[in-house]
């Protein structure tokens, strides 16, 4: 009763102040101060930046860590807020943490393709993580599509390689392991050709639209009843704010490779099959011979714990390790628990796999 009696105004006037900012955040749009790790951008290749993170901890591990987030949404979920930031975290724990930012495709990069990403963006990303850390190799990190893009960089280039770290990315994409987004991305309800012809690069917000209709009463309904609530509770809002900014702020997927994401990885499978080629260049995920991490989450609906597990039979990797944690596709890495369960994992799993400084 106690708690029930707090969350009501004391008056008509803190009533309405606080529907008032409710009623902001929810016809103007959450507003949050983002990606605030301290970082300099050290290359950049048409929209692409390569940040290196600084935030003055000394490094206690040689070997460099690069990113590779996906090619919707944005990377800074990774670097959320302070105190809620995996780089952040990662960097003061005395790793040396770089990391791949998209950008936003304009109309000019409709025809960008993951023979551009996978062949030309990362390796060229890669040397100069090398270059700039003084070392020979480094340790790949890809979330979600990024997963799958660093995969098949893992088998391509395997030369420079010293560890490969995957969270909730997606291996297998056969019907029976993709839940709803087996309905969603059938060929014959989606057309992914109709689409890239029709918009060129795939608006941010539709492709927002179809994740959320995954879940659509827990993310149409469910997030404003918890901003309500925090708000009337008088509970700090800042997390709330940066994810709802993230979840709003999906740049637009260039056209060419939407076409591939859905013909041949959703439709066909191509990936596990051995079936993918980037310019000639066959995709074999059994040359993946380094020490592999593949993190999943029970309650994830965008990558399935079979989607991600998958690549556990493919790899040739004698130290490989799943690892599941009971959350969702965002919440293992922002969650409240994550600061317990997947941080100190994926710090563990790297101090172990990495050359001391």
């Amino acid at each position: 009763m106690s708690d029930q009696r707090s969350a009501i105004p004391s008056s008509p006037q803190e009533f309405l102040r606080k529907y008032g900012e409710g009623a902001s955040i929810a016809l103007e749009g959450a507003r949050a101060d983002t990606g605030r790790t301290p970082k300099e951008t050290i290359w950049t290749k048409n929209k692409a930046k390569l940040y290196h993170y600084q935030t003055g901890a000394d490094n206690k591990y040689r070997t460099p860590v690069m990113i590779v987030y996906a090619l919707i949404n944005r990377p800074y979920v990774l670097d959320l807020i302070p105190g809620n930031s995996l780089v952040e975290y990662l960097s003061n724990e005395g790793f040396d943490v770089y990391m791949i930012d998209w950008g936003t495709p304009g109309d000019e990069d409709a025809e960008m393709t993951f023979e551009d990403y996978v062949l030309d963006y990362i390796p060229r990303a890669a040397r100069k993580v090398m270059r700039n850390a003084g070392t020979e190799d480094f340790t790949l990190f890809g979330y979600c599509m990024g997963g799958t893009m660093s995969a098949m960089y893992a088998a391509l280039f395997p030369e420079t390689l010293k560890n490969l770290l995957l969270l909730t990315a997606p291996i297998d994409f056969s019907k029976e392991n993709l839940g709803l987004y087996a309905l969603f991305t059938d060929e014959r309800y989606l057309d992914a050709d109709l689409l890239a012809d029709a918009f060129g690069n795939i608006p941010g917000e539709m492709i927002d639209t179809g994740n959320r209709m995954m879940k659509p009463i827990t993310n149409y309904v469910g997030t404003y009843v918890n901003m309500w609530q925090r708000i009337f509770e008088d509970k700090s809002m800042e997390t709330w704010l940066a994810m709802n900014k993230w979840v709003n702020d999906g740049p637009p997927f260039p056209g060419e490779a939407f076409r591939q994401w859905i013909h041949e990885f959703y439709q066909q499978n191509r990936l596990v099959k051995g079936e993918i080629s980037l310019r000639g260049r066959r995709v074999d995920l059994s040359r993946i011979d380094v020490p592999l991490l593949s993190i999943a989450g029970k309650k994830d609906h965008i990558c399935t714990v079979p989607q991600a597990e998958a690549i556990m039979d493919l790899v040739s990797s004698r130290d490989k390790e799943f690892y599941v944690l009971d959350a969702g596709h965002v919440g293992l890495l922002t969650g409240r628990n994550a600061k317990k369960t997947l941080w100190p994992k994926v710090r563990g799993w790297l101090a172990d796999h990495s050359d001391p400084a």
